[in-house]
C-alpha cells in the first residue's frame, strides 16, 4: 500500500504521524511519500520538502509566497502521478492541499482531507470544491461531520488526536517538577505562536502582559515553549528587552503539553495549542493579532461567533479572546488575573474541559486508518460514519 501525505505545519506533523502509525499497524508494508516534519518522518516518509514550506500566515501575506507555493504543488502532482499511490491524504493546509487533492481527484487517484478547513465559519460555498476533490473527509468535531453530511460529501467523524494522547487526569505538581519550576509560586504559560510571523505579531505583548502581571501579583514564574530551535532564538532574543521577567522565565524547545500543564493560566494565540490547552484543563486566554489587512478581510469572510476551539466546540464563550486592537497588555493582564485570584473559578473551567475533553476521546488515528483502509480496499466508505 502507497500512501501519499502532505503536512502543512508542526501540528499537521503531530497527526500525519499518529495516523501513519495506525496505518503501519494494517499494512506492515506500507509506503509513504509527500511532505512531512520530524515525526512523520521518524515514521517512515520521505519527505520531498521541508515542513516549513506551507507554513505561511494570513491571507495577504500567502501572496508574497504564491509563486513558490504554486512550483511547489506542481511538483507533488508530477511526483505524485508518478509514484501512483494508493490514495493521497492532505493533513490540514486546506488552501494548499484542496487544490493538489483535486488534480490528483481527477487523475483517478483517491484522496482524502484530514482534518477539515472551517467551511462551516467562512467561505462556505468552498463545500463545492472540497465534494469534487476528495473522496473522504476525516473530522475531528461532531459538528463538522454534520456539515459535511448535510452536503453530501463522505465524511467521518473520528474524534481528536490530541484527546487520545492526553491524560484525562493530569498532575501540575508533576509537570512542574520535571520543568524544574517552584511548585509554590504562580505559573504563567505563554504561547505566541509556532511561526515566524506570529512571534513577530505576539512576542513582545505577551512578554510585556506578563511583566505587567508579575507586578500586580507580586511573583509570577513564566515557561515558553519554543515550537523550534529557530523559534527560541527568536524568543531569547525578545526576551533581552525584559530583564526583569529573565530570571524567572524558562524558554524550552518543544514540551509544550508539559509546560499547560504545569500552569496556573495560558496565553496563547488561537489554533491548535488552544484545544491542546483545553486538553490539559487549563484556564486560558485566547490572543491573537494579524496585519491590517488581513484583519480587514477576515472580519468581512469570517463569520463565526468565536475564534478558539474549546468556545466553538463548548458552543459558549468559556475563554475569553481578545482579537487584533483588544490584545493589549492591559486588556490581557484584567483578563488574566481572574485565573490566578479566583481558585474556585480555575477549578470549575478545569472539570468543564476534563468533561469535553472525554467526548473527544475516540482514538481517532486509529478510526481514521480504518477509513482510509476502507477507502483503499473497496472504493466507497462502506460503515457508516458513527461507526468510524
Amino acid at each position: 500500500m502507497r500512501v501519499y501525505l502532505v503536512a502543512g505545519e508542526l501540528s499537521g506533523d503531530i497527526l500525519g504521524a499518529g495516523l501513519m502509525q495506525a496505518l503501519k499497524r494494517r499494512h506492515p508494508q506500507i509506503e509513504f511519500r509527500g511532505i512531512g516534519g520530524p515525526r512523520m518522518q521518524e515514521q517512515g516518509l520521505e519527505s520531498l520538502y521541508p515542513l516549513e514550506i506551507l507554513s505561511v500566515m494570513g491571507l495577504v501575506e500567502v501572496l508574497r509566497h504564491l509563486p513558490g507555493l504554486i512550483r511547489v504543488r506542481r511538483h507533488l502532482k508530477r511526483d505524485a502521478l508518478a509514484w501512483r499511490p494508493d490514495i493521497m491524504v492532505g493533513i490540514d493546509a486546506p488552501d494548499f492541499n484542496i487544490g493538489l487533492e483535486r488534480q490528483l481527484h481527477d487523475h483517478g487517484i483517491r484522496t482524502a482531507h484530514y482534518v477539515s478547513p472551517s467551511v462551516w465559519a467562512w467561505r462556505q460555498g468552498r463545500v463545492k470544491t472540497i465534494a469534487k476533490a476528495v473522496d473522504l473527509m476525516l473530522t475531528f468535531l461532531p459538528f463538522e461531520a454534520d456539515f459535511y453530511a448535510e452536503h453530501r460529501v463522505p465524511v467521518a467523524y473520528v474524534g481528536h488526536p490530541l484527546a487520545d494522547e492526553l491524560p484525562l487526569i493530569n498532575d501540575r505538581a508533576a509537570a512542574r517538577a520535571e520543568l524544574g519550576l517552584a511548585m509554590e509560586v504562580p505559573t504563567l504559560a505563554v504561547l505566541p505562536g509556532s511561526r515566524s510571523n506570529e512571534i513577530r505579531f505576539h512576542g513582545e505583548i505577551f512578554l510585556r502582559t506578563a511583566s505587567a502581571l508579575r507586578q500586580r501579583l507580586g511573583a509570577l514564574q513564566v515557561a515558553i515553549p519554543a515550537a523550534s530551535p529557530q523559534r527560541r532564538r527568536e524568543l531569547e532574543t525578545l526576551l533581552e528587552q525584559f530583564p526583569d521577567l529573565s530570571a524567572d522565565t524558562l524558554i524550552v524547545e518543544g514540551r509544550s503539553r508539559e509546560v499547560m500543564t504545569a500552569a496556573d493560566a495560558v496565553l496563547l494565540t488561537s489554533g491548535t495549542a488552544a484545544l491542546e490547552t483545553m486538553l490539559c484543563h487549563r484556564p486560558m486566554v485566547v490572543a491573537y493579532r494579524m496585519a491590517p489587512a488581513t484583519y480587514w478581510l477576515a472580519q468581512r469572510l469570517v463569520k463565526t461567533r468565536w475564534i478558539s476551539l474549546p468556545n466553538l466546540i463548548a458552543q459558549e464563550a468559556l475563554v475569553p479572546e481578545r482579537v487584533q486592537d483588544a490584545a493589549t497588555p492591559e486588556s490581557l493582564v484584567e483578563t488574566l488575573l481572574p485565573w490566578f485570584e479566583d481558585e474556585s473559578r480555575r477549578l470549575v473551567l478545569e472539570r468543564r474541559f476534563a468533561g469535553l475533553h472525554a467526548e473527544l476521546q475516540r482514538g481517532a488515528s486509529e478510526r481514521a486508518a480504518i477509513a482510509i483502509t476502507s477507502l483503499v480496499e473497496h472504493g466507497t466508505l462502506d460503515i457508516q460514519p458513527e461507526s468510524v
